[in-house]
């Protein structure tokens, strides 16, 4: 079937035949494999669009062959490639963390939006998970001081081999949000777990089987986080300090009113690029 050398048009074709009785839609099929190809060769899909008959050496064959058996096991495809695309940077990944979104990424570019300078900021990133958002944030802004925490050790090991590649100043710290957390903040962010476990029937079976439960629910219909991290948000927020929350699509109206009832805050409420409710700002007066 294939030609005697394996080139990436072929192992292409050999991926598709492999993924057929598992991704039926083939652009689908076709968008998991090149977006493998294209990690584990440092491409661009322009570059990989021109190289379809360069020969892949042995190691990588075989890289791409584990992973799409992976894939045909139901994980996803950036666990499948080890790394995910973030605000561009490519981010280490595994079960141990959430893959990072291009929701959270339009979290990390309101923050940066609305502090374009390099003064120094400083900033605590609340789950860190794979460090995406500290890491982003201390790499483009590398004056800040940036911490970020997590209450799952494993997810720090994660984030921890992240800030080495990209931000080694960031500052990791294990904590169950606040409670292990010294000092105020000029900004915190965080994209805390907010999924309600009754959505599970709506959500893709990979993220249910394979991206940690930690990471992904709440109680209290995905609220109970937010209400935590509202009673305590004013002890670590520096008056005219802003916080930035990613949230449910369906919790926008119910979390504005939570942290409205702070004293001296403005809440901004803010859609993402497919115009749903995802995230929140909350600014402390002065």
């Amino acid at each position: 079937m294939f030609d005697e050398q394996w080139t990436i048009q072929a192992v292409r074709e050999w991926g598709d035949w492999q993924l057929e009785p598992y991704i039926h839609d083939q652009e689908e099929r076709m968008a998991q494999i090149d977006y493998l190809l294209t990690g584990m060769m440092d491409w661009n899909y322009a570059q990989l669009g021109n190289n379809l008959n360069t020969v892949l050496e042995d190691e990588k064959r075989l890289r791409f062959m584990v992973a799409v058996r992976a894939i045909k096991g139901g994980q996803p495809v950036q666990y499948a490639l080890g790394h995910a695309a973030f605000y561009g940077r490519e981010f280490q990944v595994d079960r141990r963390v959430l893959i990072p979104r291009q929701e959270t990424e339009e979290l990390v570019e309101w923050v940066l939006k609305d502090h374009p300078s390099n003064t120094k900021q400083r900033v605590l990133d609340i789950g860190t998970g794979s460090g995406a958002i500290a890491v982003s944030l201390n790499a483009e802004r590398t004056n800040w001081d940036v911490t970020g925490t997590d209450i799952s050790t494993d997810a720090l090991a994660v984030a921890k081999e992240n800030a080495q590649l990209y931000a080694p100043a960031v500052q990791l710290v294990q904590s169950d949000l606040f409670t292990d957390v010294t000092g105020t903040f000029d900004i915190i962010v965080a994209n805390p777990p907010y999924i309600s476990r009754g959505e599970q029937s709506v959500m893709d079976e990979s993220v249910v089987m394979f991206e940690p439960d930690v990471a992904l629910y709440a109680d209290d219909d995905g609220l109970a986080l937010y209400k935590k991290m509202a009673t305590d948000l004013l002890t670590f927020l520096k008056p005219g300090g802003a916080a930035y929350f990613e949230i449910g699509y369906q919790q926008g109206g119910k979390l504005v009113d939570l942290f409205g009832t702070l004293p001296q805050v403005t809440v901004t409420l803010h859609q993402d690029l497919s115009g749903h409710d995802r995230m929140i700002k909350v600014l402390r007066e002065m």
